[in-house]
C-alpha cells in the first residue's frame, strides 16, 4: 500500500502547479465582476487592480482546484 502512495500527488503540489491558472481565472472574474457593478451606477473595478487583487485570492482558489483535482484522481483510482 505504500508503495502506491508514494508517486500520489499532495494537494499542496496540485495547489502549486494551478496557482497561475486560479489567479489568472481570480483576475477575470473581478474584473468582470467590476463591469457587472458599473452597470449598476458603482465603481468599476480596473485590470490592474484586478490583477493585484487576484494575487492573494488565487492562493484559496488554487488550493480549492487541488482539492478537486486530488479527488478527481482519486476517483479514477478506485
Amino acid at each position: 500500500m505504500k508503495d502506491a502512495l508514494q508517486g500520489r500527488w499532495s494537494i499542496r503540489k496540485l495547489a502549486v502547479l494551478l496557482y497561475p491558472f486560479a489567479m489568472a481565472t481570480v483576475a477575470i472574474n473581478l474584473f468582470l465582476l467590476g463591469l457587472i457593478a458599473h452597470s449598476v451606477d458603482l465603481p468599476s473595478i480596473p485590470p490592474l487592480t484586478a490583477l493585484w487583487l487576484s494575487i492573494p485570492l488565487g492562493v484559496p482558489a488554487a488550493w480549492l482546484a487541488g482539492r478537486w483535482v486530488r479527488s478527481l484522481m482519486d476517483e479514477a483510482d478506485g
